[in-house]
């Protein structure tokens, strides 16, 4: 199985011993990413939707990178610090995914990095 290191400066810079994506096996496998920007490497401060979009764009990114898009997505996890963010991510995540949207589990975190409110990764197909 090859293993490809998906990376692309449309995304942040990754802050730890991994990628921002990784495509094996006709998927790619996104990295959790948060409301880093890329210009900064500094945290989109605001609400949980600005936070969401911030999110949703490194995504986009890190897909693009890789040969996919949204539509290609086929689960996603999301990471919310508050239970009670989840209809605000909701609106927003929900522009991005389509009339398709892809399996998803959504869990509430002790603590996400650098005091994020939500945090979501993907796994998409790749070459379809």
């Amino acid at each position: 199985m090859n293993k490809q290191i998906i990376f692309t400066e449309k995304a942040p810079a990754v802050v730890g011993p991994y990628s921002q994506g990784v495509k094996a096996g006709g998927f790619v496998f996104t990295a959790g990413q948060i409301a880093l920007s890329p210009a900064t490497s500094k945290m989109v401060s605001g609400t949980v939707k600005e936070e969401t979009e911030q999110v949703m764009q490194n995504l986009k990114a890190v897909l693009e990178a890789a040969g996919t898009n949204f539509d290609n997505v086929v689960k996603s996890t999301v990471l919310l610090a508050d239970m009670a963010y989840f209809a605000e991510m909701n609106e927003v995540y929900g522009k991005y995914m389509g009339a398709n949207p892809p399996a998803r589990t959504t869990y509430q975190a002790g603590a996400l990095p650098l005091g994020a409110k939500v945090e979501i990764e993907m796994i998409a197909v790749v070459g379809e």
